[in-house]
């Protein structure tokens, strides 16, 4: 990990990286708390904490150098001392990620060059190691468990916040990290919103319910969804079950190394094109998930990424309509050279409770 964006470095003349972004800290260093950031040079990983942070970091990742970011005043100034430390003479900084209050302070106190350097450890990150495919296939699964338990708790009358609350305890306690997603579990006519949040409404007989929810594993996170009715199920929530899932059938089914990210959202596309839910069509179908929950590459119409050799996606196709209610399906999918191994085990069937 460490020598290639070394390499990268190099062969753009940079001899000191600023890194802020926690997931980018953490894939270099394994640090895993959020009190930190990275100064990389050809020979040092630099990282600058709080003094408090002393015994976990030599703990988790002995082989940096502690840098005690309250021996100087702004972050900027650390950055400042260090740059004069080590004779840096060009830097790189995460352009996209630094705050412009922070971005000011750099170019203020510190007289080299300074460049952006982005997207390129997200690359990095975005073909998985056999360890981090281990830890997303162990978070999939701990996601499906929790699924699993949560229908038997699943009945008319208890909110949609007293169920995402016992999914996120299942995740925990099977587990998965003491963080879970921000997990989403919306009934009824709300399972047309995107980012609906878990509300005080009862479950009613009938309703739809979307749970899209995940839980970190050493870090590495899941990312699913999944829509079962509380009753017996509509015969237009019938219909629409089996085109979302069709859109995601055909989509698993052009997943491998090389494809285009466009070339999948056309499969979950032309399962709907002409018809009646044309219209409701949410185009932007999937991500690739890993330290984060949205991750290089990109599943849209518009998007340049290519499909490789260990990445991990998911795949989201999804039917919103407005003030009727969605269905929205989504897998984490382990792409190979001839195909694909999906980590999302669930019953993929309209299960009526």
């Amino acid at each position: 990990m460490k020598a290639k964006i070394l390499k990268v470095m190099a062969e753009r003349g940079i001899d000191g990286y600023f890194i802020t972004k926690y997931e980018n800290v953490r894939y270099l260093t394994g640090y895993t708390a959020r009190d930190a950031s990275l100064f990389l040079t050809a020979d040092k990983m630099l990282l600058i904490t709080e003094p408090q942070s002393r015994e976990q970091v030599e703990k988790e990742c002995p082989e940096v150098q502690i840098v005690d970011r309250r021996e100087y005043g702004r972050l900027s100034e650390v950055v400042q001392a260090l740059v004069k430390q080590e004779r840096i003479t060009k830097m790189a900084i995460e352009k996209k990620v630094v705050s412009l209050n922070l971005f000011n302070s750099l170019k203020e106190d510190i007289t080299i060059p300074i460049e952006g350097l982005d997207d390129v450890l997200e690359e990095m990150r975005s073909i998985k190691t056999p360890e981090e495919i281990h830890n997303l296939r162990c978070a999939c699964n701990l996601a499906c468990k929790a699924f699993d338990l949560l229908l038997n708790d699943i009945r008319v009358g208890v909110t949609e916040k007293e169920l995402e609350s016992k999914l996120s305890y299942y995740m925990v306690a099977l587990g998965g990290d003491t963080k879970p997603n921000f997990n989403l579990l919306i009934s009824g006519a709300r399972t047309s919103l995107l980012h609906g949040m878990p509300s005080a409404k009862s479950i009613e007989y009938g309703d739809l319910i979307l749970m899209d929810f995940g839980i970190e594993y050493r870090g590495y996170t899941s990312d699913m969804t999944r829509v079962v009715v509380a009753g017996k199920a509509k015969q237009e929530y019938k219909e629409l079950y089996a085109t979302v899932n069709q859109m995601l059938d055909n989509c698993i089914d052009v997943l491998r190394d090389g494809v285009k990210a466009k070339d999948v959202c056309a499969a979950s596309y032309g399962t709907i094109k002409g018809t009646k839910y044309e219209p409701h069509y949410y185009p932007s179908i999937g991500h690739g998930v890993g330290l984060f929950v949205h991750e290089i590459p990109f599943l849209r119409p518009t998007s340049e990424d290519i499909l490789h050799e260990n990445n991990v996606i998911a795949v989201e196709p999804a039917i919103f309509i407005p003030g009727w209610g969605g269905i929205h399906l989504e897998d984490n999918i382990l792409i190979t050279k001839d195909g694909c191994e999906n980590f999302t085990t669930t019953e993929k069937r309209l299960i009526e409770l």
